[in-house]
């Protein structure tokens, strides 16, 4: 161990370069709004009542919030994040990232099980008749091209402050997250004026449930990008101490690739 990470040890009391977490609500908390945001999601598909998926969406904000501020007070303020610290949290958010890909897996099983096998609730075709589908070289493409360049800035803005470009950086993450929001209000338009519903047959469901659920991802991957700007505006992003930066760009990435996924399988391809 380093002089210099040995007296950081000695600082805070151990001997070591592990950090051993603090007890936190924020686990049990999480866990509760997950099951309320998944109940409320059963809820609305069955009644259209949205409420308790709002109470649900609340209860994960608040748990993302204190979280996060508990995680960066450990970084920046506390000095806790070591580099074994960091090496295990990026094999955390690889094994994450691992989870996600798998969830998505299962809706595209859905989807190419329905497709690659009609039955007679579709008249054996694909896709189903009486479906008006959504063109493929219209909105959902003018949504690939916004995620597309938001992954474009997000990776400006990691290269920006691994040379320590700080106002680069906070044009990148600027740009990345308002196009995802932009992306959202796009998706939100497509839905509004989508001829079908969530109910109306394996077609609808599939699409409404790999997009939706994409969406989703899209929001918690801006809501996460936006911190790392609020941290950047306060000077709290270093070229050696961004774990939560590289994180949130990994995340983005994904959420990129799976909408790419869902673009030439859903939209176009399983609309041709």
């Amino acid at each position: 161990m380093s002089d210099v990470s040995h007296e950081n040890s000695n600082h805070h009391g151990k001997d070591h370069d592990y950090h051993l977490v603090d007890p936190s609500p924020w686990p049990a908390l999480g866990a509760l709004a997950g099951g309320v945001l998944l109940g409320g999601a059963v809820l609305y598909f069955h009644t259209d009542q949205f409420w308790m998926m709002i109470v649900g969406f609340v209860l994960t904000i608040i748990t993302m919030r204190g979280w996060w501020r508990d995680v960066v007070r450990e970084g920046h303020e506390r000095g806790d994040h070591t580099a074994v610290v960091q090496r295990g949290l990026r094999f955390g958010m690889i094994l994450f990232i691992a989870s996600e890909v798998m969830f998505f897996a299962a809706f595209f099983w859905a989807f190419f099980n329905a497709s690659l096998m009609p039955t007679a609730f579709t008249d054996f075709t694909w896709p189903p008749p009486d479906v008006e589908l959504i063109p493929a070289w219209e909105l959902p493409f003018l949504n690939t091209l916004l995620l597309l360049a938001s992954g474009a800035t997000c990776t400006w803005a990691h290269h920006a402050l691994k040379h320590n470009n700080q106002k680069h950086l906070k044009w990148g993450l600027a740009l990345t997250v308002g196009l995802g929001v932009i992306f959202l209000c796009v998706q939100g338009y497509e839905y509004a004026h989508a001829a079908f519903g969530f109910r109306e047959g394996i077609y609808s469901s599939t699409f409404f449930m790999a997009t939706g659920f994409h969406g989703f991802h899209v929001t918690v991957g801006a809501i996460f990008l936006g911190v790392c700007l609020i941290r950047a505006l306060k000077g709290q992003l270093k070229p050696n101490q961004h774990i939560g930066f590289e994180a949130a760009a990994w995340y983005w990435h994904f959420v990129d690739v799976v909408w790419l996924f869902l673009f030439i399988w859903i939209y176009w391809w399983g609309g041709s």
